[in-house]
């Protein structure tokens, strides 16, 4: 067993030990839920693509064992003496931060995603110097800042993943003006996985024509009938991102891989606006001539607040916007991450950590 300075408290969870894209049963120990504290058993964790970035230390940066996980959500099972938001049998939502310094400009601004001292939900460090370890286990001890409420309308697994995935693309749309529900704006999207398809959801619950921009000729029939998205352009035909050009007001790219943005950016109007919420391995490629000649702006953007998390979640219980997902046992977690790998999946896997199969 794992045995971590200060951490009383025995979970089971999952762990890559080295860099092989396979996890394997881990035992550890997590804090006592401390005055600040609220303990949740965990009943579902999406795994997202950078859960394999870690498991296989692409980024050179991964501690292990690594717990992954960071779109956990469960019921909490005890709270802190100075926890007022939250009670026992409260559903919950933990994501991908799990201490901030709580003290700078950002922090107070609740951009807790851009404080300097951020420590992540797993592979992070935390306040008491310990290493974080994530969702992939039966239980998790949050600091009330950084936990959300699951409103009731939404299941608990198809909720998991909009606390990754889900304000990853909100944030942004919020930034630029993309969820005023001004008559007859545009939003394209591009690449249609699990980033994507949440996009795409977002936009036309807020009344945005929405264009699905990908390199699968398969994802149109999904784009349109699917996700009711109103247009399809495959990037790699010159004619149809021709007949395109200059018609959508903004772009989301969810690439991960190396592309160039020039073609996209022509898709743009005047003043139009591109945001990069993925992390490809490489330099995209960026010619300076479409954003001169179109005045447009390309723009980065990293999850999102706990302010906004909320405000992404509630929003989502009122439209009744759920990601759409596998869901996959703790026995079949291996196997879902070599299919992650090769991008087999529709759109985000979620793991039954509890066991309950049931969509509370």
């Amino acid at each position: 067993m794992e045995v971590t300075p200060k951490h009383t408290q025995a979970v089971s969870g999952w762990a890559a030990m080295e860099p092989s894209g396979e996890v394997v049963p881990f035992a550890f120990k997590r804090r006592e839920n401390g005055v600040d504290d609220v303990t949740i058993k965990v009943h579902y964790c999406g795994m997202c693509h950078t859960d394999l970035h870690f498991i296989n230390n692409d980024w050179g940066i991964t501690m292990y064992p690594l717990v992954p996980g960071h779109e956990i959500t469960g019921v909490v099972t005890r709270v802190g003496a100075n926890v007022s938001g939250f009670r026992p049998g409260d559903r919950v939502g933990v994501g991908c931060i799990a201490a901030s310094c709580l003290d700078c400009d950002h922090c107070r601004r609740s951009e807790e995603n851009y404080c300097d001292k951020v420590a992540l939900t797993y592979n992070g460090i935390f306040w008491d110097g310990s290493v974080t370890y994530g969702g992939y286990s039966s239980m998790l001890v949050a600091h009330k800042r950084f936990l959300v409420r699951i409103p009731d309308a939404l299941p608990l697994d198809a909720a998991a993943p909009l606390l990754c995935a889900g304000i990853t693309v909100y944030s942004p749309m919020k930034q630029h003006g993309m969820l005023l529900g001004e008559p007859g704006r545009r939003l394209g999207v591009v690449g249609l996985g699990g980033l994507g398809h949440v996009a795409v959801k977002f936009g036309k619950a807020f009344g945005l024509k929405v264009t699905v921009i990908s390199t699968s000729p398969a994802k149109e029939r999904e784009a349109r009938e699917s996700l009711k998205a109103d247009d399809f352009v495959l990037s790699t035909d010159e004619r149809q991102m021709h007949a395109m050009a200059r018609s959508l007001d903004y772009v989301i790219d969810t690439v991960s891989a190396q592309h160039s943005l020039g073609p996209i950016l022509e898709l743009l109007k005047v003043n139009g606006k591109l945001v990069l919420v993925a992390a490809p391995d490489k330099p995209v490629e960026l010619p300076s001539f479409p954003l001169i000649f179109g005045k447009r702006t390309v723009s980065g953007s990293m999850t999102g607040g706990m302010k906004e998390t909320q405000e992404m979640m509630d929003l989502c219980g009122e439209h009744g916007i759920t990601a759409d997902i596998e869901l996959v046992s703790t026995d079949g977690i291996n196997d879902a991450l070599a299919r992650l790998a090769r991008n087999d999946v529709r759109y985000r896997f979620v793991v039954d950590v509890a066991g309950t199969g049931s969509r509370l």
